[in-house]
This record gives structure tokens, C-alpha cells and sequence, in this order.
């Protein structure tokens, strides 16, 4: 059994978070459960809007709210302040990265490379890019198929970046098996070979430690309501590498105007410096005060070093009661081992996945499935314990022992 070091270390960061009544909450690689800073940072902003009316703009400091919300992520990222940015949510911003970068003027590279196996947002978003740029996705986007159904080898990775690549966009962490793929090594190989990496974070951010900018990578974006807690339908966040900085933004907005001239409200357009150009609207400042709430803990905690020896534990735990009590059962477990290989939750696959996941839910432990056949289990640092795995996989264990999953319909809708 893994060997657990710092679960009282742990427990004043579990206080901060507000437990749904009787449940064992599996699920926050969906939706993060809200925590009474990112609560009082809401509140806080409504105070202010109530009192100060237009003047919590400069006196409440909404102007900045993005900038300092940046800086605090950048460090999630492995990124500098200026490469990073929080605004829109994450498929306007994979469309902004993709207006600005994408180039279909160059004559024979003008291919964007993904994988099957990441969430459908992005591959909409692939596809109605290249139309719009009069480019057919069935020539132009170009699938890297799974061997197993479940994660990506690097070597295929490798080969599908042939000469004819402008652009590869790839998910950190596969969003169903919870691999988190070798992203130093397609870093490396893609910008050798001359090619835009980019990498949704997603499943990533805020429960592994990232290097962007060291690494070399293009792009990212992400959400920030999964391990970082900062509500459903959070703002989302960007990382755009230096190296880019002085291009014009494809989607060009108001508030990505540097602000030293944004309210001269000119019809010609001056970016802000680095990210910060990225941004199209107004800040949606309701949506960003959870964040930083939020992001607060991270930084007080340790950072994401902390955090993720932390998730190591409790997900090396689940997989090794997985592994001894519900094979016997007809669950397997497709998320890789190694703990180079997994990212923040455990992926189990059974065909009846949809039915155990209501019998579950209906005792108490809230896990997520994802058709036809993997329920994903999220252990999350801040708030879930030892004891908390142990006693959802006992009440699994129940329920395949008993059949009572037979009984119940698979659930009706599904998650991000």
C-alpha cells in the first residue's frame, strides 16, 4: 500500500471547503467544490458593485483583476506572469490561439494534427477553424488514432508530425483514461521538426506540475473550474509563449488594447504587451474573484509540487485497492500506472459503467462516467481523504458483490 505522509497537514484545507451532506465527492476533475475564499471573493465583488456602483473599477481594483489573476496562475502553468492570461473560457480562447497562430497562406504545411481521444469542444473548434479558413478538415485535420481505445504511445505522436504539419494540438491529460502524456519529449520533437504545439490543460491544471515556457511549447489553455475550484463555467485561462508576443491577435478586442490607451477608444488597435493582447472583452469580474479566492490555497499550500505529491498518494492508494478487490469483478483499470504517466484520476472501466455509476451515486459517492464504459474517480488534494477511498471502493465492492447495479438506468447526461 502507498504510504501516507501528510493527510493531517491536509485536513485545514479540507475545512475550507464546503462538503455536500453525506457524499463522498469523486468528481472534481468535473466541477471543483466551492471553498469559502473563492464564496467571499464572490461576495466581496457584490458588496462592492452594491456600494460603488462604475467606481469598483478603480476603487475596488476590477481593472486588474485579470493581470492579478495571471500572475497567480503562471506559476501552475510553469510560465512567466506576462505568457499567461485569464479570460473568456476555454474554447474562445483555443479559437483565439488558433485565429492568431494558424497561418493557411503557407503553401505545403498547412495540416493540424489531434488526437481521437480528446474532448469533442476542441475538435469542433478544429474543424470550423479550417473551414472558416476555406481549408477542408478531412484533408487538413489529421486524426492520431489509440491503439487500446484509452491513451496515446509518444511514438505515434511522433510520427504523425510529417513535413505537411503546421500545427499540433494535443490534451495534457487524456480527459477519459487520465494519461497525461510526455509532453517534454513532443514539446522538443514538434519544435524541431517546425511545428505550433499547443496543449489543452484541461485536465491538467492545477494537479500537475507544468514547464511551457522551458519546454518550448507554443500554446495552452484550459478551464479553471475542475481542480481549481473556481465555479461552473469559470473564466478560463491562455499561455501564449514569448516568443509570440509581438504578433497581432486574430481575434482583435478592446480590452486586449494596451492600457495605457485602451480608453482613448481609437478605432485603430494597440495590443497590450504579451497575453494580455489576447484578451477580447470586458473582464468578466464575477467570474474571476472565485479564482483568485481559490488560487490563494494553492500558493499557501505549497504550490503545485504539494499538490500533486499529494494526489500522487491518494490516487496511488485507489489504484491499489482497485487493483486487489475489483478485478475480480470485471473492472480493470485503463489510467497507466506510473506515476510519470497519470495525471489527477483514476479511469475504471466496466461494461456496465453507467449503471454503477447511478448505484453509486444513489449510496453516496458521487463519481463521473463518461459512455460507453469508464467511471472516473477524482481524488482531490484539498479535500478528499484516505478514508474516504477506502469507503467508496468498499461500498463498490458492495455493489458488484450484490449486482444491485442491475436495478438502476445509466445516468442521464454526462459532464465537462
Amino acid at each position: 500500500m502507498t504510504a501516507f505522509s501528510g493527510e493531517s497537514d491536509w485536513a485545514r484545507w479540507r475545512d475550507e471547503f464546503h462538503l455536500p451532506p453525506g457524499q463522498i465527492y469523486l468528481d472534481g476533475n468535473s466541477l471543483g467544490l466551492l471553498n469559502q475564499r473563492s464564496e467571499a471573493a464572490v461576495l466581496k465583488v457584490l458588496a462592492q458593485w452594491s456600494a460603488q456602483g462604475i467606481a469598483g473599477w478603480s476603487e475596488s481594483g476590477w481593472i486588474d483583476m485579470a493581470e492579478r489573476a495571471a500572475m497567480r496562475l503562471a506559476p501552475l502553468a510553469g510560465a512567466s506572469a506576462a505568457s499567461v492570461c485569464a479570460t473568456a473560457q476555454t474554447t474562445v480562447n483555443l479559437h483565439q490561439l488558433l485565429a492568431t497562430l494558424f497561418d493557411p497562406a503557407l503553401p505545403h504545411k498547412r495540416v493540424i494534427v489531434a488526437d481521437e481521444l480528446n474532448f469533442a469542444s476542441d475538435a469542433h473548434a478544429l474543424a470550423s477553424h479550417l473551414q472558416l479558413r476555406g481549408l477542408d478538415p478531412r484533408t487538413h485535420l489529421r486524426w492520431i488514432r489509440s491503439r487500446d481505445g484509452f491513451t496515446l504511445r509518444t511514438e505515434d505522436i511522433v510520427a504523425a508530425l510529417t513535413d505537411d504539419v503546421q500545427m499540433l494540438v494535443l490534451p495534457s491529460v487524456l480527459y477519459v483514461s487520465g494519461q497525461w502524456l510526455d509532453l517534454p519529449t513532443i514539446n522538443a520533437t514538434a519544435r524541431a521538426r517546425g511545428i505550433i504545439v499547443g496543449w489543452d490543460l484541461s485536465h491538467s491544471i492545477g494537479i500537475v506540475p507544468h514547464a511551457l515556457e522551458a519546454e518550448g511549447a507554443d500554446f495552452a489553455f484550459w478551464c479553471n473550474y475542475k481542480y481549481l475550484s473556481a465555479g461552473p463555467g469559470a473564466i478560463g485561462g491562455l499561455y501564449w509563449h514569448p516568443r509570440h508576443h509581438q504578433k497581432k491577435p486574430g481575434l482583435a478586442g478592446w480590452w486586449g488594447v494596451d492600457p495605457a490607451v485602451r480608453f482613448d477608444l481609437e478605432s485603430r488597435h494597440e495590443p497590450a504587451p504579451g497575453a494580455s493582447r489576447l484578451q477580447i472583452g470586458t473582464p468578466a469580474i464575477l467570474s474571476l474573484a472565485p479564482l483568485l479566492g481559490s488560487l490563494e490555497m494553492f500558493a499557501e499550500a505549497g504550490g503545485i509540487t504539494a499538490v500533486r505529491r499529494r494526489s500522487l498518494e491518494l490516487t496511488g492508494h485507489l489504484i491499489d485497492r482497485a487493483e486487489n478487490e475489483l478485478a475480480r469483478f470485471g473492472i480493470s483499470i485503463v489510467t497507466p500506472r506510473a506515476e510519470n504517466d497519470r495525471g489527477g484520476h483514476v479511469a475504471l472501466c466496466h461494461p456496465e459503467a453507467g449503471r454503477i455509476c447511478t448505484a453509486l451515486r444513489a449510496v453516496g459517492v458521487v463519481p463521473d462516467y463518461r459512455k460507453p464504459a469508464v467511471l472516473r474517480l477524482a481524488p482531490v488534494p484539498f479535500y478528499t481523504t484516505r478514508a474516504e477511498i477506502d469507503q467508496a471502493v468498499d461500498r463498490l465492492t458492495k455493489i458488484m458483490q450484490t449486482g444491485d447495479y442491475r436495478a438502476w438506468p445509466d445516468p442521464i447526461s454526462a459532464t465537462p
